[in-house]
């Protein structure tokens, strides 16, 4: 093959062309609007080539302009990047259109793309306050999703949610029946069935495939991904922040929540048969017939300044599988957009009521069968005002705790009567504590008396007290219900806004705390005399004199403090407790308890027969003559 040489000739005649052509260029230089316009069109290109090319490799479909029926060319380039759902994008369905159901509760908005729930609207109930103008909206403006990832027998990943489902209205007698389906042909689709019913919060929504066998990929299930971002309802961001949640049920009617604070944390439950997500005072629940085999659940806290994130609260995430049946997918399921009211929830019987926190064990019993059955009779039987019901019904259930309070204090009045026959073995025995100890319990025997006896009555009453905290904060009937200057009893009663915040405090002035603060100031400055008379100090133990006395103004502190950002029914209810308990104390003080009888009482047991010692006592009587003879023994050696 002969060598190429060098051309100089070639060479010049290039570089005159080149030189002409940069003349040419010059000379017809177009404007800078001009370029700007040129080089948005070439951005834009590029733009939707990358888009179009993603689409065909990546995870994600990303729908082209939908093609009318019979444009085999736009189906063409619509199979490349939907592949067999590409019919789906050539229906008149494919635009971004809505379709609406209500009954008397709640208005559901369904969007074309993606067939799912994009506004949930609950009639009747405002927001932040009941003359806000604003209805409650579990769904709005983006905050929710429902997708489904299809994995196709071409080996493409496409989401639900980007893709157009064409929607079908029908009734079925009251019954409104909306069909979304997705479709691979004219019988082959994804089809969404929501079924709305007069008068209800719950909503069939059924999921189903037909004669998707060949377009999908049946070896695994298809991942079903709800997620929401929950809208602000109430006045107080921290409360509504404290109570919103992610609860389910699993296993063999098992139940549990994600986290207390919902900070980034998650769950893999199986078995799942509901999924909750709660807010303060509504939910949102999808639950299913058919359990699903496991479940990721995760909640995430959008409240990093309550200043600031007023707008959401949490960010809640469920993934869960739908599993193939011959090569079809058909699950029965239902929404619940409503109140997270127990009355209403326990209606369905579904276990749904079991997502409003009633406490666990004993506290969860005194709120089911006491507490919520009391309540609803006075407020829905009998009719009266939320405010009057609080107060009828702490009187009711002070009224049933009072022979409790009146064996404490007669327990206490034993014990201040002996109080200078226990000073005085303390100073004959003050070089022996342990014999001390001895004679005490054989004193306590002798007469009669159950050191213990007062503290008995005082711990059956805590499980009634701790079971209000869960109660009131739970109870649905008083959000936005007024009483005295307290426009909601769920929220706090404030009366003062400050121009500035007090940590741990707030920016207001609640009165109902300060009303009960001083309730309970009054109490304890009653009762801690008597208590400090009827428990003589211990040797190496705390002086409780001197700790009642630090305690009679801590305890009014932290009921202000605690209780300033709390619901007003429950500083309502700690007010009119206390008030109760301070004039039972003083009826049984000065009207039923006769110290002089209790102290003739006392000094007759010393002649009887001392009674049996209990167990209790027996074992510590052991104890101490087991220590007493050790002593004994070491002393010796």
């Amino acid at each position: 093959m002969e060598e190429k040489k060098f051309d100089l000739n070639s060479i010049i005649g290039f570089i005159l062309i080149f030189g002409i052509l940069i003349w040419i260029m010059y000379q017809n230089k177009p404007s800078e609007a001009t370029i700007a316009a040129e080089k948005a069109k070439k951005e834009l290109v590029a733009k939707q080539e990358a888009q179009a090319k993603e689409a065909t490799t990546a995870k994600t479909a990303v729908l082209p302009v939908a093609a009318t029926p019979g444009d085999t060319v736009q189906l063409a380039k619509l199979q490349k990047t939907l592949g067999g759902f590409a019919y789906s994008a050539t229906l008149p369905s494919a635009k971004d259109a809505y379709t609406t159901i209500e009954n008397e509760k709640i208005i559901l908005k369904i969007a074309n793309k993606g067939g799912y729930i994009v506004e949930a609207t609950l009639k009747g109930f405002k927001r932040f306050e009941k003359n806000s103008g604003q209805l409650v909206e579990l769904i709005k403006d983006n905050n929710a999703h429902l997708n489904i990832q299809l994995q196709t027998t071409d080996n493409r990943t496409l989401n639900s949610k980007d893709l157009y489902f064409e929607p079908t209205l029908t009734k079925n007698g009251e019954d409104q029946i909306l069909s979304m389906r997705l479709k691979a042909g004219a019988n082959e689709f994804l089809e969404y069935k929501y079924v709305l019913k007069p008068n209800e919060y719950l909503v069939g929504f059924d999921i189903r495939s037909q004669g998707l066998n060949k377009v999908l990929n049946s070896s695994k299930p298809l991942d079903l991904v709800w997620d929401l971002k929950t809208n602000r309802n109430e006045k107080s961001v921290s409360i509504e922040k404290r109570f919103a949640e992610i609860f389910f049920e699993y296993g063999d009617k098992k139940y549990d929540f994600v986290s207390p604070n919902g900070v980034g944390k998650e769950e893999t439950p199986e078995k799942v048969s509901y999924i909750a997500f709660k807010q303060h005072f509504f939910t949102t629940i999808l639950s299913t017939d058919k359990p699903f085999e496991k479940s990721r659940l995760q909640s995430d806290d959008l409240v990093k300044d309550e200043k600031i994130d007023t707008n959401y609260i949490k960010q809640f995430k469920a993934t869960v599988p739908l599993a193939f049946s011959n090569g079809e997918v058909d699950y029965k399921m239902s929404w619940y957009f409503g109140p997270a009211d127990y009355k209403t929830l326990k209606s369905y019987d579904n276990n749904f009521e079991k997502i409003i926190p009633l406490g666990w064990g004993i506290f969860g019993w005194i709120n089911k069968f006491i507490f919520i059955p009391l309540f609803g009779f006075l407020s829905s039987t009998i009719g009266l005002s939320l405010g009057i019901a609080i107060i009828v019904f702490t009187i009711i259930i002070k009224i049933a705790m009072s022979p409790i309070t009146y064996k404490s204090f007669l327990s206490q009045a034993k014990m201040k009567v002996l109080r200078p026959e226990i000073t005085e073995l303390g100073e004959k025995f003050k070089k022996d504590p342990m014999k001390k100890q001895q004679e005490t319990m054989k004193l306590y025997n002798k007469a009669g008396v159950n050191p213990m006896a007062g503290c008995i009555p005082a711990l059956i009453q805590l499980p009634f007290m701790y079971a209000s905290f869960q109660f009131f904060p739970s109870a649905f009937e008083l959000r936005q219900k007024s009483f005295l200057w307290a426009d909601d009893l769920s929220s706090f009663d404030s009366v003062v806004k400050l121009p500035f915040h007090i940590p741990m405090y707030g920016d207001h002035i609640s009165l109902f705390p300060i009303l009960a603060a001083i309730a309970i100031f009054f109490y304890m400055k009653m009762t801690s005399g008597d208590q400090q008379m009827a428990a003589p100090q211990q040797e190496g133990m705390p002086d409780m004199a001197k700790m009642m006395k630090i305690m009679i103004y801590v305890s009014p502190l932290m009921m202000l403090i605690f209780f300033n950002s709390y619901g007003a029914g429950l500083s309502l209810y700690n007010f009119i407790s206390n008030l109760i308990t301070i004039g039972i104390m003083f009826v049984i003080k000065n009207y039923i308890v006769d110290s002089d009888k209790i102290h003739a009482q006392i000094q007759e047991n010393k002649l009887k027969e001392p009674k049996k010692q209990g167990k209790f006592q027996r074992r510590l009587q052991e104890v101490m003559e087991q220590q007493e003879a050790a002593k004994a023994a070491k002393g010796k050696k």
